[in-house]
């Protein structure tokens, strides 16, 4: 691609269309500018790209549709690697490969994530929690071009367009020293910066309605949205930006018996079933919280479980406005067992019975 392509001087639904069959929806005018940006950086194919967003802001969907615009690398594979994933042990191995008896456990030949993705693109996602002993090694490849395995004498020449993405701004990271600087030069070359859901509502319409008929095969067809269903929806925070609208629109096409649209009462029925299964969530939470203290602390078993009952109780009498009656009614027991266990706790309760 280069500046005479006609994606270059397409109409803004032109570069909407072309993006969304890629995979990259959206209906906002204001995201034209960034798609056109990730055009022109598709087509400067040996130069690094830094993609800056919240989680879920579709990062990994606009790195590869960058790489399926790269006239030059689009045939050649496309290697994502979840940095926050990767040990410091196996790092060097895993992106850079290793001979037989590099280490022990080293049994055969491995080629590297970076030689795998020779010619096309790799994508190292959540940069910004890759281990601060690996990064080096990585700016070395970055500068030089070259990666020699673990257990190999020779330098393995490649030619690797790199995206990096990161889930919170590096900057702040480098002033903390949690990532180096001169890393963080080497990929801050491009830097294309996504918009949490919170900032587009423009682009629900357009999203509900493809996420809905991404997953047609599994669940009966939607042909529109309702607009009462949309007009909520702008209301929302969506701290999980797009992963979280589309976990929430498979919930409700499972729980649709029947209908071609979604509608607000399809969404408040599974947000009732999410609020369920968050309070399952807490409950667990609360229970490693207490294995915790239990393996590491030495708190008997017995003893633990009585200071839960007591921090439960204590909760209930400090949420104030309700009487003992309707403490012991929430909390499924009897007046008399709270009170009797209010007392060998000590807890008072000043609202009436």
């Amino acid at each position: 691609m280069n500046s005479s392509d006609p994606l270059f001087q397409a109409h803004d639904a032109e570069i909407r269309d072309t993006f969304s069959k890629l995979g990259f929806v959206t209906g906002s005018d204001e995201m034209v500018s960034l798609m056109r940006r990730a055009c022109k950086a598709a087509s400067v194919s040996d130069v690094t790209i830094l993609l800056e967003g919240e989680t879920g802001t579709g990062k990994g969907v606009l790195a590869r549709t960058i790489h399926q615009l790269d006239q030059k690398r689009r045939s050649f594979p496309f290697i994502t690697v979840n940095c926050s994933t990767i040990t410091e042990a196996l790092a060097e191995s895993e992106l850079f490969g290793h001979y037989r008896g590099a280490f022990t456990g080293a049994v055969s030949y491995r080629r590297g994530l970076f030689h795998c993705a020779n010619h096309g693109t790799i994508f190292l996602d959540d940069i910004n929690d890759l281990p601060l002993e690996v990064q080096p090694k990585l700016l070395d490849v970055i500068q030089r071009g070259i990666v020699r395995p673990m257990g190999c004498d020779r330098e393995m020449t490649l030619d690797v367009r790199i995206i990096a993405a990161c889930n919170r701004p590096l900057r702040p990271l480098v002033v903390q020293n949690r990532f180096r600087s001169d890393l963080y030069h080497r990929l801050n070359v491009i830097q294309i910066c996504l918009p949490p859901l919170r900032e587009r509502p423009h682009d629900l319409p357009v999203l509900v309605l493809a996420l809905a008929q991404r997953y047609s095969a599994l669940y009966q067809p939607i042909r529109n949205v309702e607009p009462e269903l949309l007009s909520f929806l702008r209301t929302q925070p969506f701290s999980g930006n797009i992963r979280e609208l589309e976990n929430a629109i498979q919930r409700v096409l499972f729980g649709k018996s029947q209908g071609t649209s979604l509608t607000l009462e399809d969404w408040q029925r599974q947000a009732a079933d999410g609020i369920v299964e968050d309070r399952r969530d807490s409950a667990a939470l609360a229970a490693q919280n207490l294995w915790e203290a239990i393996s590491t602390g030495g708190l008997p078993f017995v003893q633990a479980l009585r200071q839960i009952e007591r921090h439960i109780i204590e909760a209930a009498l400090q949420a104030g406005g309700l009487t003992r009656r309707e403490i012991a009614k929430r909390l499924r027991t009897s007046e008399r067992t709270l009170y009797h266990k209010m007392r060998a706790y000590r807890l008072g309760h000043h609202t009436k019975a």
